[in-house]
């Protein structure tokens, strides 16, 4: 099937973004639900190469990059942690080379103030040694191992027996990027519908060139031939919509940081890292500093009490109760309990958490830091309580347009934001496969 097709000519005004108004051309070839960083540059990649397809990304919220692409770290990841030959790892370090690439040619504010993961004692010297041997399976740029004195020399307050120095690591304003890929999308001629929450995909049977109607909450509609869903926090509810499996389940937690105080700010030059020990599935808490000057230090990782849960007093009790009751999460709780309960404790005692920080820079106390934002992961479990660390796709069952004609990205793991670009071009090929684009 060839989906090549004039584009209806634009007003300025068409091509900003907008909420729903039943008065526009509401025929797709392409809709991409939800609009975080990875379904923005889905949909800017496709259309690029794709100038003559009618696509849109509608999104829930009132702009783009709203939740996980907008609270995160701001790292730009170099590719160290993942195993050699994985896709993770291929996409992470082609993703940093594009998106170093894309940010020059955009101009947007970065700063490569790079990276050392510290080993504090011999065990994880033992661990450094085999994560170096990784990052350079790995083709990660420049990566080397340095010892006290040049922890030293490039950190001059923190302490460690040992460290990988991976100097192209960097830090960005992640929303702003995903912005700037809206505005590229746009620009051609791509049509953001914001404030548009799917409440239902349908079919419509009298309209075949476009087969699929997209509903909201508000009841506006618009009609399209294939959709691709990068749902994130939600992205497990909006396959079901299409009869698709419940799992993976999305179960979301939170990662609370810290803040520095702005007078020693200056003890942190770039990003200090700990050795990710492998018993724990997440990596513990960090040094992380930021393009407006100031100091993220953390996260922890605690159960968020509803998908977009960025305080201990956001509360929802069907969606609370819809992780507790999953057979996955309550293996990976129980497994983890002892984890579990030192991470909630670090949460509501702050001393707990400078106390994890101390052992890269001493000097850092508890009345130097201050509680800061949050931000939640969508972390994708399976029924076995097993983290899905790599990317999964699906499809409704049956031969309808809703299973055939709709494709759902339910797991783009971290590092997302850096990978965002390659992902991207790994979508579009896939899109261009599974729907005969361009064919």
């Amino acid at each position: 099937m060839m989906l090549s097709r004039k584009i209806v000519p634009r007003t300025i005004a068409s091509i900003v973004s907008r909420a729903y108004s039943a008065d526009v051309n509401r025929n797709y070839d392409i809709v991409v639900v939800g609009g975080g960083i990875v379904g923005t540059a889905s949909a800017r990649e496709i259309l690029l190469r794709h100038p003559t397809l009618r696509v849109a990304i509608v999104e829930k919220e009132p702009k783009l990059a709203f939740h996980q692409s907008g609270h995160n770290s701001g790292v730009i990841h170099a590719g160290i942690y993942y195993k050699p030959g994985s896709l993770k790892a291929k996409l992470c370090v082609e993703g940093l080379h594009l998106s170093y690439k894309y940010l020059d040619e955009k101009n947007i504010p970065y700063k490569k103030v790079g990276k050392l993961i510290v080993a504090t004692n011999p065990v994880e010297v033992e661990r450094l040694n085999d994560l170096y041997q990784r990052s350079l399976a790995n083709n990660v740029p420049d990566v080397q191992v340095v010892d006290q004195a040049k922890i030293k020399e490039i950190e001059p307050y923190c302490q460690g027996l040992k460290a990988i120095w991976s100097p192209h690591t960097g830090i960005v304003d992640w929303g702003l990027v995903t912005q700037y890929y809206g505005r590229d999308f746009k620009a051609a001629g791509g049509d953001v519908y914001i404030n548009f929450k799917v409440a239902k995909f349908t079919e419509a049977p009298d309209n075949l060139d476009y087969p699929i109607v997209v509903r909201s909450e508000k009841g506006d509609e618009i009609r399209a031939r294939h959709i691709l869903t990068c749902g994130g926090l939600q992205s497990d509810k909006i396959a079901e919509m299409t009869g698709c499996s419940s799992v993976p389940k999305i179960v979301p937690f939170r990662g609370e940081y810290l803040l520095l105080n702005k007078e020693k700010c200056h003890m942190v030059r770039g990003n200090i890292y700990p050795v990710p020990d492998p018993r724990f599935p997440f990596l513990g808490v960090h040094f992380t500093p930021r393009m407006d000057g100031s100091v993220w230090l953390g996260p922890n990782a605690v159960l968020a009490f509803r998908r977009e849960g960025y305080k201990w007093s956001d509360i929802n009790v069907l969606e609370l109760i819809d992780a507790l009751r999953f057979p996955g999460f309550i293996k990976m709780a129980s497994k983890f309990v002892g984890a579990g309960l030192m991470e909630i404790a670090r949460s509501a005692l702050i001393p707990l958490q400078v106390r994890e920080l101390q052992k890269f820079i001493p000097d850092i106390h508890e009345y130097d830091v201050t509680r800061g934002p949050a931000g939640v992961r969508a972390q994708a479990l399976d029924n076995d309580g097993n983290l899905v660390d790599d990317f999964v796709f699906d499809h409704g069952k049956g031969d309808s347009a809703l299973s055939k004609n709709i494709l759902h990205c339910r797991n783009a793991p971290s590092p997302g934001a850096t990978s965002s670009l390659s992902i991207a071009k790994m979508i579009a090929d896939k899109i261009e496969q599974e729907f005969h684009i361009g064919k």
